[in-house]
Parts: C-alpha cells; structure tokens; sequence
C-alpha cells in the first residue's frame, strides 16, 4: 500500500444558508456551505403540501372537478329535457303543414300529442291537414327520442 496517498480531513463545521442552522462533521475541507438542510427543507418540515397550495394545484384540482360535475349535471338536464313533455310540437319533426295543423287543433306539446294518440290513431288523424306520413314520422321521432307510446285503445267487439 503506498503511503500519504489519503486527502487530509478535518472536522468541517457546516453551516445552511437558508436557515443559518449549524454542525460539524468530518470532510475533505475545513468548511461547508449548503442552500437547504433537514431543518428547513419542506420534505422534511411537512410545508410540501404548503407548497401545493401556494402554486394552486389543490384550486385547481377542485376547480376541474366542480366543472366536470357542472358538465354532467348540463348533460343530464340536456337528457331529461329530450323526454320532457313539455316541449313543442315542431320538435316532432312533421311537415310545416301537420305542425300548424296540430297548432290549430290546440295541440301545442308533445305531451298533448301523447294524450291525443293515447286516444288512438284516427283521433289524431282527425285532425285537419295532418296525415298518416306525418303520424309515422311523429311515432318515429318520439321513440327515437325515448317516450313510451301509448297503447291504442282495443277495438271494440263487432255486434251482430
């Protein structure tokens, strides 16, 4: 082995900037600087969660996810008021002429038209000016937008 091959140490006193904390210990120089040591770092002091908040992340996290929950509560409503039957009857997607004939016949939601055909195809037939083309197209759109038909009433037994 050769001999004084080994650096010199010293027991270096090693002082933090941040803090201004001190201790000794044994080094290759006689005296240490460092930025940050275990007394005023925030993994070790516990202000990393601090730090979260200072730059918003914890607001931002709340903030996206109040907005996702805005989101689905507008989806919802935009679902329910598809099947609601308080829309009108243009939504049904006749022809002007079935529509205003419908309008005429007071009949001005799609809930109304619902209790007309409750009623039976030829009562809504009835009505002036709307068709059987414009009843398919009707019967079509409210299924494709989710509403039960309403049975139509039974044929009342043939009297000899």
């Amino acid at each position: 082995m050769q001999a004084d091959i080994h650096p010199a140490t010293y027991e270096a006193k090693v002082t933090c900037a941040s803090c201004g904390n001190t201790w000794t210990t044994i080094s290759t120089r006689k005296e240490l600087r460092i930025d940050v040591c275990s007394k005023c770092h925030p993994f070790f002091t516990g202000e990393s969660a601090r730090l979260l908040d200072v730059e918003g992340q914890v607001d931002r996290f709340y903030k996206k996810l109040s907005a996702r929950q805005d989101y689905v509560e507008t989806q919802k409503a935009r679902e329910e008021s598809k099947t609601s039957p308080d829309r009108a009857v243009e939504d049904l997607g006749v022809s002007p002429r079935a529509t205003d004939a419908l309008k005429k016949a007071g009949v001005l939601t799609i809930g109304q038209f619902l209790a007309k055909l409750a009623e039976g195809d030829s009562a809504v037939l009835e009505i002036g000016g709307f068709t059987q083309s414009a009843l398919t197209t009707a019967k079509k759109k409210l299924r494709a937008l989710g509403f039960e038909l309403p049975e139509a009433p039974a044929a009342p037994a043939p009297t000899e």
